[in-house]
């Protein structure tokens, strides 16, 4: 069995920015719009994963070296996409998305974006 931070991630419970994929919270009702904000990361490929990766794809099946890899972008771009959001005063971020792409050839930018804002409970 794996480590499910191997091959996952997502929002830690501490976080005091709530990151949602949505256009709103239910229970939640929007105060103040701040405006986009976004982490990003940008990985080099490593020699060794990249042979290794090679030799898998004429065998077929998961490339697991390199989905720990972006996994561990992906988390560090949220991470990033939520201390900005927190420097800014909001609480949470609606709208998030990621974005992947080469750079350069040289390595992969992950991004993470959306909407940050203030929101509060209703009632």
């Amino acid at each position: 069995m794996s480590n499910l931070d191997d091959y996952g991630g997502g929002q830690r419970p501490s976080d005091n920015v709530l990151v949602v994929t949505t256009n709103d919270v239910p229970g939640y009702r929007v105060e103040r719009i701040i405006g986009e904000v976004f982490g990003l990361t940008v990985r080099s490929r490593h020699l060794g994963s990249q042979i290794g990766a090679g030799l898998k794809s004429l065998v077929g099946g998961e490339l697991k070296g390199l989905t720990k890899t972006l996994v561990e972008s992906r988390n560090q771009a949220m991470e990033r996409l939520i201390e900005q959001t927190a420097a800014r005063g909001g609480n949470a971020v609606l709208m998030m998305r990621f974005d992947v792409t080469e750079a350069a050839d040289l390595g992969t930018e992950i991004c993470a974006y959306g909407t940050a804002a203030v929101i509060s409970p209703l009632g």
